[in-house]
């Protein structure tokens, strides 16, 4: 004989429908709402957006040391060529990433004797150049707030793992100069003095003389 359901069993069933048939909650998507709230801020290829534009590969001119310059690139590798012939043929590459292979390339009698020692001040001069020249960039720069800025290259070479990192290796030294420059930009400008206040001549002269009154003369 078959037992039919109870009104218990229906209630169970029922419920147990209702909680299958629920969707499952949606995971929250990570938000990128304030910039400066990303512990880490990766970039590489000058095309992404919003940092690529701290690629030194960014199509933005910049004047340096007298002369414009379609990149940061093309500014930074002009001074590694010790004659002005071979530094005119890497500045004519007709993009940013070649003009930096022409220049890893060069024998080492074309390259300046010292290229080991000043490379790196030329850098941030030229980083300077960038930021300061364009206020948009600049302000990009400073609303990353204290995020780590990290250039993440592709290829593991010795080149990427000085200037950025390698999955998570390497000195990220284009990333330190960023942050450097950021923290220079995020100090208050100091308050101008002001300057010593100057009596006028015509006040001076017009002051009387403190002390004794003269005496009158005696006829004698």
């Amino acid at each position: 004989m078959i037992k039919k359901p109870t009104l218990t069993a229906k209630k169970a069933a029922t419920s147990k429908a209702r909680v299958v048939s629920q969707p499952a909650a949606a995971k929250p998507h990570p938000t990128t709402g304030n910039l400066a709230q990303e512990a880490e801020i990766c970039f590489y290829r000058a095309n992404e957006k919003p940092y690529g534009a701290f690629s030194n590969l960014f199509p933005r001119s910049i004047e340096f040391e007298g002369l414009t310059y379609a990149t940061s690139e093309h500014a930074y590798q002009a001074g590694k060529a010790i004659k002005p012939a071979v530094r005119d043929w890497i500045l004519s590459a007709p993009t940013p990433s070649l003009a930096a292979m022409a220049a890893h390339g060069l024998y080492v009698w074309d390259v300046v004797p010292n290229w080991a020692e000043i490379k790196f001040d030329r850098m941030r001069a030229v980083l300077r150049a960038k930021f300061e020249q364009h206020a948009d960039l600049k302000a990009l720069l400073i609303s990353t707030g204290d995020s780590r800025l990290v250039e993440a290259g592709t290829v593991n070479n010795a080149v990427n793992r000085l200037w950025g990192e390698v999955d998570g290796k390497g000195q990220n030294m284009l990333g330190v100069m960023l942050m450097e420059l950021r923290s220079e930009y995020a100090k208050p400008a100091p308050k101008a003095k002001r300057a010593p206040r100057v009596a006028s001549e015509k006040s001076m002269s017009s002051d009387k003389p403190v002390g004794r009154s003269p005496r009158k003369a005696t006829v004698v």
